[in-house]
This record gives structure tokens, C-alpha cells and sequence, in this order.
């Protein structure tokens, strides 16, 4: 309990020497919890800076990921172990989820009525975890990442 303590202190610490030296006016709060999946802790960076969100966020939220990247880069070299941060600015990673959940769900119906496996192409690693995530449930489907790098897409299929 001590070391999320003062993990969270750490993260939060950087987060807000980031901002101040990006000259970005930001509020950040750190959570943790745990991952469903693998049981690992999961530290949430809340970031609200009303008038740089969307320069924060980037397109597509390229800079969000990079800001990601950064604190938990920087934790690694800190700490000596990789820690998962998930950096949140606004509700943009909410909504991300919403759509994902969505075209999961879309691209499943799609597979079961034609039988034939759907593809999802340019989807960041992150997005594919979600997608395989959120269909781990549906009985009726399976998903795999196939490809290598830039070329990796993940396969929708009925099950057999």
C-alpha cells in the first residue's frame, strides 16, 4: 500500500512538472485500480485543462498518447519496473470506448450474419486491447491480432 501511495505521488508529481513545463494550466489526479484481465495495477492520470484540451489531446490523440508514453517511460526509469499509466484528458477516453464498444459490437454482428470474419484496420495497440477486451465476453465471437506493426489489424470471426 505504501509503494501505490507513493507511486501515485510520483506520477503525480511528474504529471504536474509536464504541464507547468509545456506551459499548459492543468489540474491532474491520479487513481488506481486494478485490471480485470491481468490483475495488475492500473494508474489513471485525470487530466482537466479546460483551454488546452484539444491541444493536449492531438489528433486523433497522438499527443495524448505521448504524454502517456512520457510518464510511463519516465516511471520506468525511476522505479527499475514498467508500471501501466492510462492517461485520461477530458472524457476523450470515455468517449473513445464508446465508439470502439460500437464498431466491436457492429463488426461481431456483421461476422455472425455473414459468417464470414470481419477485419478492423488502424487500430492502435490500445484500441485493439479494448476491443478484444470487451468481446472476451460475447460467447458467439473470437478476435485476433494479425500482421506486424503499422500492418496489424485485428480479425473478428463467429466461432466455429
Amino acid at each position: 500500500m505504501a509503494k501505490t501511495t507513493s507511486l501515485k505521488k510520483e506520477i503525480q508529481v511528474l504529471a504536474v512538472k509536464m504541464f507547468e513545463l509545456m506551459g499548459v494550466d492543468a489540474s491532474v489526479d491520479i487513481s488506481m485500480t486494478k485490471d480485470g484481465t491481468e490483475g495488475e495495477n492500473v494508474y489513471q492520470v485525470n487530466v482537466e485543462a479546460e483551454k488546452e484540451k484539444g491541444l493536449l489531446i492531438g489528433a486523433h490523440g497522438s499527443t495524448l498518447s505521448a504524454i502517456q508514453s512520457f510518464l510511463s517511460l519516465a516511471i520506468r526509469q525511476r522505479q527499475g519496473d514498467w508500471v501501466r499509466v492510462v492517461v485520461n484528458i477530458g472524457d476523450w477516453k470515455q468517449k473513445q470506448e464508446e465508439q470502439l464498444t460500437l464498431l466491436a459490437n457492429q463488426a461481431a454482428q456483421r461476422a455472425l450474419q455473414t459468417g464470414q470474419p470481419q477485419r478492423l484496420y488502424n487500430l492502435d495497440p490500445s484500441q485493439r486491447r479494448i476491443i478484444h477486451t470487451m468481446l472476451s465476453e460475447n460467447q458467439d465471437v473470437e478476435t485476433q491480432s494479425q500482421g506486424e506493426g503499422s500492418e496489424r489489424y485485428m480479425v473478428i470471426s463467429p466461432k466455429s
